[in-house]
């Protein structure tokens, strides 16, 4: 589990095709890696994926075919935003996100609108009902909370130190990005939709 407060932008420094997906060696940064050990969760991007080396400042994980199919931006040299799994004891600054991507969407603006910049997103159809104006969204791993909704696109509000600190300041239209919709929504949505199933 993670808060979607990203604690440094990494980059993906060396990939090794596996049979069913990819190794991916990634440059940390600045994330601390002196309490990680084999076998710990980080979010790359928004996606959980699990330590099983590490060398100094790099550390490696597994994706699998699956993963990839259904993210984007883990398939080549690029930067990423990354956090550590969250602990028991830790402040949650952003809302809790899972790690497991619900989809991609597409960024259909990124402009600067006075000291900020609106980004402007169009999630896929199945996603919408989960997006609601002034709630929880994660986008590349970073928790944001949306300003307005419309249909499949949602518009948010990026603060400079956000873009400061995450790799969204590379966005740009036409982009890929990884959406996780809120939890709460999620088991809502679970919760209205069962008794049809069960019938």
């Amino acid at each position: 589990m993670f808060s979607g407060i990203v604690a440094a932008t990494g980059k993906v420094s060396h990939i090794k095709p596996l049979e069913q997906g990819l190794s991916l060696v990634i440059d940390a940064g600045a994330l601390d890696l002196s309490d990680v050990s084999l076998g710990d969760s980080i979010a790359c991007s928004g996606v959980c994926l699990t330590v099983v080396a590490i060398d100094g400042r790099h550390f490696t994980v597994d994706v699998s075919r699956e993963t990839l199919n259904c993210t984007v931006g883990l398939d080549g040299m690029h930067d990423i935003n990354l956090e550590k799994a969250l602990r028991l004891s830790d402040l949650i600054g952003g809302h809790l996100v899972s790690g497991h991507v619900d989809g991609v969407g597409e960024v259909l603006k990124f402009a600067p609108v006075g000291e900020s910049y609106e980004l402007v997103i169009r999630a896929p159809r199945d996603l919408a009902k989960f997006i609601a104006r002034k709630g929880s969204i994660a986008v590349n791993g970073v928790s944001l909370t949306t300003n307005a909704v419309s249909g499949a696109e949602f518009s948010i509000n990026l603060i400079p130190h956000t873009l400061e600190v995450t790799t969204l300041r590379h966005l740009k239209p036409g982009s890929g990005v990884n959406l996780e919709v809120d939890l709460i929504a999620r088991y809502v949505e679970r919760l209205f939709s069962v008794d049809k199933e069960l019938q």
